[in-house]
């Protein structure tokens, strides 16, 4: 019988609609997030998702005991289609990757923590979506030049590769647990990245859309 999460972890605001539990394996509240979630939390929980192509930034501020983790992609209108894209194409599509990240430095911000004291691990962007196109490789391409240009040190990161991968984030110390899903057919990921990445397109072609 799962038990319901702890009423002593105050859940911030805006976060109500993130899938919360208690890991009975861990013993401890855990946030489960999917594609275009990221979450926040002061308190002593876990935080989990399951990557293929996407990327997720964990960031952490351990003197203020905050921390959280996001879970993006890029949309297809971020590939290079020879010489014939164009750059506000390409702009367009960053867009997403960086409200991703952005939301993810706002929040932590806005609840304590410092930017000077902010670490980062990332993880994902494996090679699990069929096509000429190597999504993951993209999207790790951005998080590494976000990161650079927001000279923000990289801690740790688990990247690329041909399998899905689950990650378990510990906002309140920085810990990450990382273990490739090699068993788990890697259809199931790619469906629900296609329905994700279908859902940017549409987005992109049309007025502003909130995504998180």
């Amino acid at each position: 019988m799962r038990r319901a999460v702890s009423p002593t972890v105050r859940v911030l605001p805006g976060f109500a609609h993130i899938n919360r539990y208690f890991d009975a394996h861990r013993q401890i509240e855990a946030a489960k997030i999917l594609p275009g979630e990221f979450y926040v939390t002061c308190g002593d929980e876990v935080i989990v998702t399951v990557l293929g192509s996407c990327v997720s930034a964990c960031m952490w501020d351990e003197t203020a005991g905050i921390g959280g983790m996001n879970h993006f992609m890029l949309p297809k209108s971020a590939e290079t289609r020879e010489s014939k894209i164009r750059i506000s194409a390409a702009d367009a599509a960053a867009r997403y990757g960086s409200f991703a990240m952005e939301h993810l430095i706002n929040t932590l911000l806005q609840h304590g923590a410092k930017r000077e004291r902010l670490q980062v691990k990332i993880a994902g962007g494996g090679r699990v979506l069929t096509g000429s196109t190597d999504v993951g490789a993209k999207n790790i391409a951005f998080v590494r030049e976000f990161l650079r240009n927001e000279k923000l040190t990289i801690a740790g990161e688990h990247l690329g590769g041909t399998w899905p991968r689950k990650v378990c984030f510990y906002p309140s110390s920085g810990r990450a647990q990382v273990k490739e899903l090699r068993n788990m057919h890697s259809e199931t990921i790619a469906q629900r990245e296609r329905y994700y990445q279908e859902q940017l397109e549409v987005s992109a072609k049309g007025s502003e859309v909130e995504l998180f």
